[in-house]
């Protein structure tokens, strides 16, 4: 009967390092799936990146806005009416009964 508690080691000890090694597969496979970088976070960048494009897309046109504006104030043939507009506004120098009126 003593050689069975051995034989019982000798069988945790062969099977202690295969056993190690799916436990740490088991742990990493499971973050490919659910971790943050896993195949479940993938709807999420999806989301991230469609609300991003829009982002940007807004930035774009604000971008094409200041670029027209830049174009008509550019000093060598400035557009009157941008540049009237402007010194009343910053200036201060409207009459009272005067309505400026953006266009854009």
């Amino acid at each position: 009967m003593r050689r069975k508690p051995s034989n019982f080691r000798s069988v945790l000890k062969r099977a202690a390092w295969p056993a190690v090694a799916l436990v740490v597969m088991a742990f990493f496979g499971g973050y490919a799936v659910l971790g943050a970088n896993g195949l479940l976070a993938f709807g999420d960048y999806k989301r991230q990146l469609v609300k991003r494009e829009h982002y940007y897309a807004a930035l774009d046109q604000r971008r094409e806005m200041l670029r027209n504006r830049v174009a008509l104030l550019d000093p060598r043939h400035a557009n009157p009416d941008m540049v009237d507009e402007l010194v009343r506004r910053e200036l201060n120098v409207a009459h009272p009964d005067e309505v400026i009126v953006p266009l854009r």
